[in-house]
């Protein structure tokens, strides 16, 4: 069976957002260099299967993440992922972290979204306190990548509670496409 170029594929009425470290790669192999810059790491398993599938499918996805732009073009340039994002939105350029929705804003900005766009948007994160309470602050979708020991699972409160829970990077392909159908089917 021949995939779809991303150019073939029937663009999805879901966007994806999605952070970087513990949701694409593992954390605990990243390696730095004198400046803290990290120049390579490993992706957690499944996560370029599940990037490259979105994409490959005709999902619009985005970059927004804490950390340094160079950090974050050597992760997924090594991996093989930079050209699967359609924005890549870093707190170093932003100037501001999440859960800031400056954050959020701007890569609905970058992606020439509007506000009424936000019910449309997932955000894909494995941290409760920043990726979970950003989104749900802002209205737009939660999605916890529960995978990594790294973090906290117990929500300190009802902002960091998410919307939908997934173990592994693999289910996010799944519970993309049956969200995009609902959204399909309510548009």
């Amino acid at each position: 069976m021949n995939k779809p170029s991303p150019s073939e594929a029937k663009p999805k009425r879901l966007i994806i957002f999605m952070d970087c470290g513990d949701t694409i790669i593992d954390e605990g192999t990243e390696i730095r260099d004198e400046e803290g810059t990290v120049v390579r790491g490993d992706v957690i398993p499944g996560a370029d299967v599940a990037v490259k599938t979105l994409a490959e499918r005709g999902y619009r996805l985005a970059i927004v993440a804490d950390g340094t732009a160079q950090s974050f073009k050597n992760l997924l340039t090594g991996n093989g992922l930079y050209d699967c994002f359609e924005t890549l939105i870093y707190s170093e350029t932003i100037k501001a972290s999440k859960p800031s929705p400056r954050m959020f804003k701007a890569a609905i900005g970058a992606m020439d979204l509007t506000d009424e766009d936000r019910s449309r948007i997932i955000m894909v994160g494995n941290n409760l306190s920043r990726d979970i309470r950003g989104a749900n602050q802002l209205g737009i979708t939660s999605v916890f990548l529960s995978w990594t020991p790294r973090y906290p699972k117990m929500p300190a409160d009802e902002w960091e509670v998410p919307q939908y829970t997934i173990g592994s990077p693999l289910e996010l392909v799944d519970l993309a496409e049956s969200l995009n159908e609902r959204i399909a089917d309510a548009g």
